[in-house]
């Protein structure tokens, strides 16, 4: 879904830190008994805009986390920032999950869920206001907080297709 999306960034020109959201435990019955998997869902960023999430699914946890952080790095985006918060309200949707995402004041801080606070605190996001709708799986709320996000619309490419300054295009 996001694999071919215009702001899409290589991971090798940054230093990304990365955030463990849901590790799931996955049983397989077999003639012996059971047999354990794991599978972790992983977000990077680098705290400035940049952001990706992955999958990994192994026999240890460990190597499960890895293999999510190596498919974080491939699926990485550009998100747009104004004044450390998003620059408009935007909804995203993926599978059964919703989230609403909204600018807000400064010093208010990220006010998200779980999955939703790594995606957004790994992005840079530093006020924002967000609301969890429908289902609340972390896979299908990280990807519906990555949908929103890859929607966003950057300020000074808003002006500059209008053709006006920045301020007009927030105050009207």
């Amino acid at each position: 879904m996001l694999k071919n999306n215009i702001r899409s960034v290589k991971a090798s020109e940054i230093e990304l830190k990365e955030r463990v959201v849901a590790i799931n435990r996955v049983a397989k019955v077999v003639k012996g008994g059971r047999r354990f998997s794991f599978a972790a869902i992983v977000v990077v960023g680098d705290g400035n805009g940049v952001v990706g999430y992955g999958l990994g699914k192994a026999n240890e946890v460990t190597d499960a986390i890895a293999k999510g952080i190596d498919d974080a790095k491939k699926n990485l985006m550009k998100v747009p920032l104004y004044h450390n918060t998003v620059p408009h309200a935007q909804e995203g949707k993926f599978s059964g999950g919703f989230v609403l995402v909204k600018p807000a004041a400064a010093g208010t801080g990220v006010i998200a869920g779980g999955a939703m606070r790594a995606v957004l605190e790994s992005a840079g996001i530093k006020d924002v206001l967000c609301k969890s709708k429908g289902s609340s799986n972390p896979h299908n709320v990280v990807k519906a907080t990555f949908d929103a996000l890859s929607k966003m619309r950057d300020p000074l490419a808003v002006a500059q297709q209008r053709g006006v300054n920045l301020q007009k295009v927030f105050n009207g």
